[in-house]
């Protein structure tokens, strides 16, 4: 097949397959991510461990965590469909008919800075929701309460953490995708092509992962604290954050949830690869040549 001169598919296209691969890997995943969270927010030495965390969570709250699970989407879809926007924007200013390694890391580097900016408000839901002590009826009643304590702004605190976060996870997922897929034998079979797409998905994952756990610290931290006016936050800016953080509680603690995390998100990379691919083959018999 042709690959390289099939029409690219419509940004709506990848954005509604990031869509459809975010809901496959939350529904799957989706518990360990309450889980990283609690254990990030654990200030000090961690009194629970992974599996007594989430033994905790599923005892005493069962679904009151369903409704952050419905914000996870929108994040996916963002994060495939903005990748795509980038890399054929980038291949276009450096006149490259490929993409490269330093375009791939490039590329999803800006990929996370845009998913970023899209995704504070949702991201500051979700952990309000995740948090043990929370009160909130809802993702509404989050929004409601931010509104009126801290105004309109106060649903992007942690912007700066979360950009951070995006765009080192983006580029070491993105990036790693390509050095592995080249790597890999050559798919003979659709079989053999999901396999490498699972396992390109879950190395980007484990490594987008590892490299990003710190800043993902801070940001839990930063959008977990509750506002006390005339107080200034204990934590604010990304960097000097991950200093307090290492001064107070050691290097450790810059990974603290990072087992749950990486045991979501590096077969969670696997799984999101997989069914976007998937899913954008499906939308080219679709839509035929010259997509095909």
């Amino acid at each position: 097949m042709a690959t390289d001169q099939r029409k690219p598919l419509p940004f709506i296209a990848n954005f509604a397959a990031g869509a459809i691969a975010g809901v496959s890997e939350i529904l799957t995943f989706y518990p360990l991510d309450v889980v990283k969270t609690r254990m990030q927010l654990e200030t000090g030495k961690a009194k629970h461990g992974m599996v007594g965390t989430l033994s905790s969570i599923v005892r005493e709250e069962g679904s009151r965590l369903v409704p952050p699970l419905l914000l996870e989407a929108p994040k996916r879809a963002v994060k495939f469909a903005s990748n795509d926007f980038w890399g054929k924007t980038y291949m276009g200013l450096s006149g490259e008919s490929k993409m490269t390694q330093q375009l791939s890391i490039l590329t999803g580097c800006s990929a996370g800075a845009t998913e970023s900016f899209v995704v504070v408000p949702f991201e500051l839901v979700k952990i309000k929701l995740q948090d043990k002590s929370s009160t909130f009826a809802g993702p509404i009643d989050v929004v409601k309460q931010v509104i009126k304590k801290e105004g309109p702004l106060g649903l992007y605190a942690g912007m700066e953490a979360t950009f951070w976060r995006h765009f080192w996870w983006n580029g070491g997922y993105f990036g790693c995708i390509h050095q592995v897929r080249g790597m890999l034998p050559p798919a003979e079979t659709q079989q053999g092509q999901l396999f490498n797409n699972f396992v390109s998905g879950s190395v980007g994952g484990f490594v987008g992962t590892a490299v990003n756990t710190p800043f993902d610290v801070v940001k839990s931290r930063i959008q977990g604290a509750a506002k006390v006016p005339g107080v200034a936050p204990k934590y604010n800016w990304t960097y000097p954050a991950l200093m307090t953080i290492m001064r107070e509680e050691g290097p450790a603690a810059l990974y603290k949830g990072f087992l749950p995390k990486v045991l979501r998100l590096a077969p969670g990379g696997g799984v999101l690869l997989l069914v976007v691919e998937f899913t954008l083959g499906v939308f080219r018999q679709a839509l035929g040549p010259p997509y095909l």
